[in-house]
C-alpha cells in the first residue's frame, strides 16, 4: 500500500517537474506584415527583386535588433502573380491574422483595396505608386503613397528636361512623348504631362503599348520616330522596358532624351541592352548600388557575409533596394506608432504612426542610409510627403545618379491632387475628415 501511494506521489512530482520543464515562455508581443509578392506570372522578375529586398529587411531588423522596439515582426508572403483577383485573395486571407498594414505592390490591386480599408481599419502604402488622390489624406485617411505621387513625380521630369534645355521658358514650342503601359498605371501620370503642357507651352502625345505588345512595340515605335519628340518619357513595367530601351536604339531615338519612371530603371531594363542602352535615364528617390552602411548589416545579418548567396537574392540592384527602403518605411512607422501606443497596435495605431512619420536626416543615418534617401514627413492631410526625385543614367554596365535632388512643382500639383482626391472620394461616399487640416 505504501508502495502504491509512493509510486503514485513520484507520478504526481514528475507530471508536475514535466509541466514546469515544458511551459511555454510568455509570448512576446509582434505585429504582422502581409507580403503580397509575384515571383510568378509576367512581371515576376522584378517582382522577385522587390520582394526580396522587402522581407531581407525585416529579417535583418529581427535578427540585429531582436523586433521594433521589442516587438517581434512576423511576416507571411501570398504569391499573387501581379493578378489583382488574386491579390485580394491574398488580403483577405491575411487580414484575419491581425495584418496592420499592406503594400499592394500593384495600382490595380491598390483601386480594389481603397473601399476596404476603412471598414477593415488596415493602413496600405503604395510606395511612389497607386492612386495619385490619395496623397490627400483628408479624403483618404488609410491609403499612403509617399515619398512621392505619379503627379509630383511627373512634375519633376517636367523640371528636368526645363533645366537641360536651359530654363523652363525654352519648354516651349517643344515636343515631349510618352510611352507606356496600357493599363491603369501607365496612365496615371498623362493628366499633369497634359495640364503641364498648357502651361508650359509644349506638346505633349502619347502611345500605348497593350499587354500583347510589349515585347514587340515596332508599330508604336515608327509613330514615336516619325514625330520625333524632343524627349520621350516611358510609363513601363515588365518586359515592355528592357524592350523599348531596344527599340529606341534600333529606331536611332538618342539614349539621353528617353527617361524611365521608376519603376523603369532597373539592371533588368538596361542589362539586355548593355553598352547600346548607355545614356537612358530614370528617375529614382533612393541610390542604387550597395554601398551604404545598411547594405552592410544586411550582408552581415541576413547572407552571413556571404556576398555570392546575397548577390543571387539581387543584393544592391535597384529594385531590392527600392524594397527594403519600403520594409524600412513600414518599420519606421511601426516605431513611431509603438513610442505613442505602446507595443499592442493594430491598423488604426499603425495609420497614425504613418501619418506622423517623419525621419530627418539624422535618423536616416542611425539606419544607415546617408546619403541613399531623402528625408520624408508625412502628415493627416500629406500622404505623399512630396519627395524630391533623383535622375540616375546608365553607364553600360550600371546605374549612376546624375542629378541633384528635384523637388515637384508642388503648387501646380497639389491643387490637382485635392481636386481628384474629392472626385474619387465621391465614388466611395467617402468624407471630408474633420480631423486634419
Amino acid at each position: 500500500m505504501k508502495l502504491k501511494h509512493l509510486a503514485i506521489g513520484l507520478l504526481a512530482t514528475a507530471v508536475t517537474i514535466g509541466s514546469f520543464a515544458t511551459a511555454p515562455a510568455v509570448a512576446k508581443d509582434s505585429i504582422f506584415i502581409p507580403v503580397f509578392s509575384y515571383r510568378t506570372g509576367p512581371f515576376a522578375p522584378g517582382g522577385a527583386k522587390i520582394a526580396n529586398g522587402y522581407t531581407a529587411y525585416f529579417d535583418m531588423v529581427q535578427k540585429r535588433d531582436g523586433g521594433v522596439e521589442g516587438v517581434d515582426i512576423k511576416y507571411e508572403e501570398c504569391e499573387f502573380g501581379y493578378k489583382t483577383d488574386r491579390g485580394v485573395e491574398c488580403y483577405e486571407r491575411l487580414k484575419s491574422k491581425g495584418s496592420i498594414i499592406s503594400h499592394p505592390n500593384s495600382t490595380g490591386l491598390v483601386y480594389k483595396l481603397v473601399p476596404k480599408a476603412p471598414g477593415d481599419e488596415i493602413p496600405f502604402l503604395s510606395m511612389g505608386y497607386g492612386m495619385s488622390g490619395a496623397a490627400d489624406g483628408r479624403y483618404f485617411p488609410w491609403v499612403f503613397n509617399f515619398p512621392t505621387s505619379y503627379w509630383s513625380q511627373a512634375s519633376a521630369f517636367i523640371k528636368y528636361v526645363g533645366a537641360e534645355s536651359g530654363g523652363m521658358d525654352k519648354l516651349k514650342g517643344k515636343k515631349i512623348g510618352l510611352i507606356f503601359l496600357e493599363s491603369g498605371y501607365g496612365r496615371e501620370p498623362i493628366p499633369l504631362f497634359e495640364a503641364l503642357g498648357e502651361k508650359f507651352g509644349y506638346t505633349f502625345k502619347h502611345w500605348a503599348v497593350p499587354g500583347k505588345q510589349m515585347a514587340d512595340q515596332r508599330s508604336q515605335w515608327r509613330k514615336i520616330t516619325r514625330w520625333n519628340p524632343d524627349y520621350l518619357f516611358i510609363w513601363g513595367w515588365g518586359v515592355m522596358n528592357p524592350t523599348a530601351v531596344s527599340r529606341a536604339h534600333e529606331f536611332g531615338f538618342p539614349m539621353n532624351k528617353f527617361i524611365g519612371v521608376w519603376w523603369s530603371g532597373d539592371e533588368l531594363d538596361t542589362g539586355p541592352s548593355g553598352e547600346k542602352a548607355k545614356g537612358y535615364r530614370a528617375a529614382t528617390f533612393h541610390a542604387p548600388g550597395a554601398f551604404a552602411d545598411v547594405h552592410k548589416d544586411l550582408l552581415k545579418h541576413v547572407y552571413n557575409n556571404d556576398m555570392a548567396a546575397a548577390k543571387k537574392r539581387n543584393f544592391g540592384d535597384v529594385l531590392y533596394n527600392r524594397g527594403m527602403f519600403n520594409a524600412m518605411l513600414v518599420v519606421e512607422a511601426a516605431r513611431t506608432a509603438i513610442k505613442k501606443h505602446g507595443t499592442k497596435i493594430g491598423g488604426k495605431e499603425m495609420r497614425w504612426g504613418l501619418e506622423n512619420l517623419n525621419l530627418d536626416e539624422k535618423r536616416l543615418a542611425a539606419l544607415g542610409m546617408a546619403g541613399f534617401g531623402k528625408p520624408i514627413q508625412v502628415s493627416c492631410a500629406d500622404h505623399e510627403g512630396s519627395g524630391p526625385v533623383l535622375f540616375q543614367e546608365w553607364t553600360g554596365t550600371e546605374w549612376k545618379i546624375i542629378s541633384d535632388w528635384i523637388s515637384p512643382m508642388s503648387k501646380t500639383v497639389r491643387p490637382m491632387l485635392e481636386a481628384a482626391a474629392a472626385k474619387e472620394a465621391k465614388k466611395w461616399n467617402y468624407e471630408k475628415r474633420k480631423d486634419c487640416n
